[in-house]
């Protein structure tokens, strides 16, 4: 019997299977923001599909874009001796999407330390079909120096807040 089916499960361990569902993809009300985007010619290969590189610019666009709707610019933080970089990315590819495709990229953003794990999705509109799944860490240098950014931490704990209204 599969875990998900299981009535009894749903109704004793419900936080359990929350861990269960989220790392399966299907945690829709748990993103913090999400950008939809639509398949360009130019970025598929010989095969039709889009390039796998592609969805790196497709998640760093939506990360970006993040930022900017919780107040932070990183050109602004650069001035101030901000950097926020990219540490490591894991990346699994489930279903290709096509040229002409319309999409959405969702993500959820959580703190440890000096790492900012950005948990990232990227689903075809017209069916939900999760086409990737995705983990960026990302990191802060602060005046030459790896450390936690209180600028970031700051921003970030308003959407912590907002998820707990």
């Amino acid at each position: 019997m599969a875990i998900t089916n299981n009535k009894f499960l749903h109704l004793v361990f419900p936080r359990i299977l929350c861990i269960f569902r989220a790392n399966k993809g299907i945690m829709a009300q748990n993103y913090d923001y999400e950008l939809e985007f639509k398949v360009r010619d130019y970025e598929c290969d010989l095969q039709g599909i889009v390039n796998n590189s592609v969805y790196q610019n497709y998640l760093e666009h939506t990360r970006h874009e993040f930022m900017l709707s919780i107040g932070l610019d990183f050109a602004d933080l650069y001035q101030r001796g901000i950097v926020a970089v990219v540490a490591r990315i894991d990346l699994s590819y489930k279903t290709p999407l096509r040229s002409g495709d319309k999409f959405v990229c969702r993500l959820r953003v959580e703190n440890e330390g000096v790492k900012y794990l950005f948990y990232q999705d990227i689903y075809r509109l017209t069916d939900e079909k999760l086409c990737l799944k995705g983990i960026v860490t990302t990191t802060s240098i602060v005046n030459g120096r790896l450390a936690v950014s209180h600028e970031i931490v700051s921003a970030l704990e308003g959407v912590y807040a907002q998820r707990q209204s």
